[in-house]
């Protein structure tokens, strides 16, 4: 994402944070914030609010994935442009997400990166720019249908 491609510059937010205490309400407080003011809320459709939902709860995962692997992140990145919000977490951990062997449902803990494959558009890892430790989580996620006001 990003204006190279001739549109509109992406909305950006940005959210740096320290530890782990209280951080992923915060995050998904700042979420909400966001998408209200870009429009994502208040959903005008069931699909909209369950969008909204769906974001909500990949931005709980992501962040809880980085209290609980990598001492908690460093950064919270909410991109807006093209029809799609990307969300980026950066850490201190070097190491990258790895999909493990399929669980079962029924087993507590270790779904977050199943929730990212059914929920997300996509989503990855990469490392830190040049000579920074540590890697960023990225997702993405359409932007629900606006609903036609001329009928």
């Amino acid at each position: 994402m990003g204006d190279g491609d001739g549109g509109p510059p992406d909305q950006v937010r940005r959210l740096v944070l320290h530890g782990t205490r209280g951080v992923v309400s915060r995050c998904r407080d700042f979420t909400a914030e966001a998408l209200a003011d870009w429009g994502w809320i208040p959903a005008d459709s069931e699909e909209a609010g369950e969008r909204v939902e769906d974001v909500l709860l990949l931005v709980s995962e992501v962040v809880t994935n980085a209290c609980l692997h990598a001492g908690g992140p460093e950064e919270f990145v909410l991109r807006n442009g093209r029809g799609r919000l990307r969300v980026e977490v950066s850490d201190a951990s070097p190491e990258h997400p790895r999909v493990r062997v399929p669980r079962s449902p029924a087993l507590p803990g270790g779904h977050g990166l199943m929730v990212l494959d059914l929920l997300a558009a996509e989503w990855g890892s990469r490392d830190k720019e040049t000579g920074a430790v540590g890697k960023v989580v990225w997702l993405e996620v359409g932007r629900p249908p606006r609903r036609s006001t001329g009928d």
